[in-house]
């Protein structure tokens, strides 16, 4: 590590690309994986022998292959008795044994603000769903386009949210000129390898990987300042992305449901007003790792809405999400993210919390109920 740079004011930026940038530019976008990366990922922390029920339907794969996930998963979990897991890519369908998901970024007019749907079918329903697909398909890149504005928030620049991030997180102008001298040079080698660059590489973290791939050259200190101020910029602009060119929360339920498919709410702490609106949707995330501060008070809800519901009339189903993102445990262990890097397929602790635990009796549901009655609801 140098800690020679780690102030930004000792940092000069030369415009030319190195072939050191280029190769870095590379491993970023790559989804190839080193041996070290695949034992990273078929060896997990942590051994849960005692948990039998493994329910799992908002996990991302990314670019790790299934079979890998399969084998974390058994090790994890080497005495489960019944499992039902579904990938839910992020606007991408994706199968796994006979089940098929995806997490669908679309606009809810009611609360005017962008949601995300989980939807599950079982495989053959989705064999011909050309609909979907392509609603999918256009989801996918006006998604991906994120990063275009994210890029150009930095480099044309705009001012206004430069001058924001830069004062709530205390970037001055060097770090600022730094970063967006490095951002140009992505922005040079994304187009210059357009045609040959994954498509699951075209996110905003392709821009966090980069700078973490400057960690050996300039030391943590100055690429956590880094990291701060491009995570504020981030979330300017992801405030400020247009809703208008996603499709309506609703119209993407038509479509699950005349395919035969089902729909969850993730994200409980950020889309819980979706209950609200009565949407037809199967269950409701009550936790995520990210998402805990309501679980209890959701479970409450979804008890009272379901005893209070039409004669007829389907119950809402509880579910906690893991949200495990794979590429994680592909990364050097000094530069994952803990938090993210803790999720794991199938692992809920909020399953077996005490306080929670008493909701869940009074609901009457538990890993393995809303295992039988999901499986049952996907089937029908």
């Amino acid at each position: 590590m140098n800690t020679a740079t780690s102030c930004a004011e000792a940092v000069t930026v030369s415009p030319e690309i190195t072939d050191e940038e280029r190769a870095l530019f590379q491993a970023v976008i790559s989804t190839e994986l080193a041996d070290w990366q695949v034992d990273q990922i078929v060896t997990p922390s942590k051994i849960y022998p005692r948990q039998e029920k493994v329910l799992a339907v908002h996990w991302h794969p990314e670019f790790v292959p299934l079979d890998l996930i399969s084998q974390r998963v058994e090790t994890m979990f080497p005495n489960a008795t019944d499992k039902l897991l579904i990938p839910t890519q992020h606007n991408v369908l994706m199968n796994y044994g006979p089940y098929t998901g995806v997490e669908v970024d679309c606009y809810a007019s009611g609360f005017n603000q962008k949601v995300q749907l989980l939807l599950h079918f079982e495989n053959e329903k989705v064999k011909d769903a050309d609909v979907l697909k392509s609603m999918l398909a256009h989801t996918f890149k006006y998604r991906s386009s994120q990063l275009f504005e994210y890029m150009d928030t930095i480099t044309k620049p705009n001012e206004e949210r430069i001058n924001i991030a830069a004062r709530e997180t205390g970037a001055d102008e060097n770090l600022v000129k730094m970063v967006k001298a490095y951002v140009t040079k992505m922005q040079t080698m994304l187009d210059e390898n357009w045609s040959s660059i994954p498509k699951s590489s075209i996110k905003n973290k392709l821009i966090k990987n980069y700078f973490d791939g400057l960690r050996p050259k300039y030391g943590d200190n100055l690429i956590n300042r880094v990291q701060a101020y491009i995570k504020g910029i981030k979330l300017l602009v992801k405030a400020n992305f247009s809703l208008k060119f996603f499709y309506r929360a609703t119209e993407v339920i038509e479509e699950a449901r005349s395919l035969g498919g089902c729909v969850v709410i993730p994200h409980p702490e950020e889309f819980w007003p979706i209950l609200l609106a009565k949407y037809d949707v199967d269950g409701i995330e009550a936790w995520n790792p990210q998402s805990q501060r309501y679980t209890e008070f959701l479970i409450s809800v979804v008890n009272e809405q379901n005893n209070s519901r039409p004669a007829g009339s389907r119950e809402l189903l509880i579910f906690m999400g893991d949200d495990c993102h794979m590429s994680e445990k592909t990364k050097p262990l000094d530069t994952q993210d803990p938090a993210k890097a803790a999720r794991e397929i199938g692992l809920q602790p909020a399953w077996d919390d005490l306080n929670i635990r008493k909701k869940l009796i009074v609901a009457g549901i538990d890993r393995q109920t809303a295992i039988t009655q999901y499986r049952e609801r996907l089937a029908g």
